[in-house]
């Protein structure tokens, strides 16, 4: 899996940070950010995270009532090049 080697790490770097940083702004975990685009992305996605403690499900529940940072996400994503199987692919709706 390409996109966690070394390489594929530097390349994400950016966009991993970019995450975290709306995350703080938002005071919540990267792990609710991640949640909340899929929930946002495609209304065919149901993501199923998993949990034995129950702050964190109430944290993937709350991931539910951010919104308004899914258009600047995918606006990073469509430029962010990432390594995928076959080589790097830049990521776009």
């Amino acid at each position: 899996m390409p996109q966690f080697t070394e390489r594929g790490l530097a390349k994400a770097q950016d966009a991993i940070d970019f995450l975290k940083n709306i995350a703080n702004e938002k005071n919540c975990t990267p792990a609710q950010i991640s949640l909340s685009w899929m929930l946002c992305e495609k209304n065919f996605i149901i993501p199923i995270p998993c949990s034995r403690k129950l702050e964190r499900l109430k944290e993937n529940f709350e991931s539910g009532e951010i919104k308004e940072e899914i258009s600047k996400i995918n606006a990073k994503l469509s430029t962010t090049n990432f390594e995928v199987f076959g080589g790097s692919k830049i990521v776009t709706k």
